[in-house]
């Protein structure tokens, strides 16, 4: 069910054998002018057609589809291929006005992995900082489906790619962001955090990383889950990425006690543990090559600043000059390790943008205005 690619080379073939390179058009004869246009109609996609047809075999039972030989194959070609048109905000905004949303959704609960991991992939994409198509799906249940799919699914692929659907719906959506917190999860990020998957691991962080920098609230419903105990174990991942976002949720926790100790309490072995994890942490640092501390740029100065918030001192470090290598600029703040994984190709500009205009203002509460932009009034 794949589309054919067009036939350029065929096209661009036929435009130099009929071109001398001095004119800039010539006459053509009208058989040479019929088979140009035709060539062209046969690669010009109707997409809003194509959807319509796609939508209709989501809608069409599954035995239905197996009697006439579709297989699951087909149907994740198929969802690949929605999933390109959907790139297209309009194309996303469009999905759910010819009926193709719901039967989007339901693919989430069938019987075949790649199906259900295909569709969270395509409900990704349309979601993705698009206000309105976020909505559409919130008013069409679709988190549900998703979080099930995240909490309990046994494929892991199929868990990743959920969690994924789910930090796309819920990003600069309060209502998301609501409904995630009363399904209980908090308590399904964590079990991720304990998957032997990288991936989804690196998922789950990120999107954790993301809920603290929304909410200072939610520093508590992580700690009193014991979160920190997962970051700890996690900052001593043999994964780089997982690493590193396991440091960065640390640093947040120990900001957040440090600001707001009323709210914040720790066992001396916890703390001791902590202390554990950022010696080993330097050791390793210290035992890397030149390149791998190139690599780890990042990494040493998330352990600084920890160190730094933790023992309110310049940690080893800085003092064996392992902060700043020769050629690197002055270190500020640790960059931001979770945005980069939210921001899809064609739409990252918009949400760079409704950030930079609601900054000022979501800085001064504990917790931050919608963050949308332009979208309809009583959605996200």
């Amino acid at each position: 069910m794949a589309r054919e690619a067009p036939n350029w080379d065929g096209l661009l073939k036929w435009s130099l054998a009929h071109s001398d390179g001095t004119n800039s058009s010539r006459n053509l004869s009208e058989e040479d002018r019929r088979w140009f246009m035709e060539a062209m109609q046969a690669q010009t996609v109707d997409v809003v057609q194509r959807m319509k047809e796609i939508t209709l075999v989501m809608k069409t039972p599954e035995e239905v589809l197996e009697s006439q030989g579709v297989t699951p194959q087909d149907i994740g070609d198929m969802l690949d291929e929605l999933q390109e048109h959907v790139e297209s905000i309009d194309m996303a905004n469009d999905l759910h006005s010819i009926g193709g949303l719901v039967p989007l959704l339901a693919y989430l609960g069938n019987p075949h992995a790649n199906i259900r991991a295909k569709a969270a992939e395509v409900v990704s994409t349309i979601v993705q900082n698009n206000p309105k198509s976020q909505q559409l799906v919130m008013e069409a249940n679709g988190l549900e489906p998703l979080l099930l799919n995240f909490a309990s699914d046994p494929d892991v692929v199929v868990r990743t790619k959920a969690l994924g659907a789910i930090s796309s719906l819920i990003r600069h959506n309060e209502p998301g962001v609501a409904a995630f917190r009363l399904a209980n999860g908090y308590a399904s990020l964590r079990d991720a955090l304990g998957s032997e998957n990288p991936r989804f691991q690196r998922k789950a962080l990120n999107l954790i990383q993301y809920l603290l920098g929304e909410n200072h609230s939610d520093h508590d419903i992580v700690t009193e889950l014991g979160f920190r105990r997962n970051f700890m174990h996690l900052a001593s991942s043999e994964d780089a990425d997982v690493r590193e976002a396991a440091l960065r949720g640390l640093l947040q926790l120990e900001q957040y006690k440090s600001d707001k100790p009323e709210n914040s309490s720790s066992s001396k072995e916890e703390e001791d543990k902590l202390k554990q994890v950022l010696q080993e942490r330097i050791k390793g640092i210290n035992e890397m090559s030149a390149e791998d501390l190139g690599a780890a740029k990042e990494e040493r100065q998330l352990v600084d600043s920890l160190w730094n918030t933790c023992h309110d001192e310049p940690s080893p470090l800085r003092e064996n000059g392992l902060l700043v290598l020769p050629g690197e600029d002055a270190v500020g703040p640790p960059p931001d390790v979770a945005g980069p994984h939210f921001e899809p190709p064609l739409r990252a500009w918009a949400a760079a943008n409704r950030n930079q205009d609601t900054k000022a203002s979501s800085e001064k509460k504990d917790t931050p205005p919608l963050l949308l932009g332009p979208g309809p009034s009583g959605g996200n």
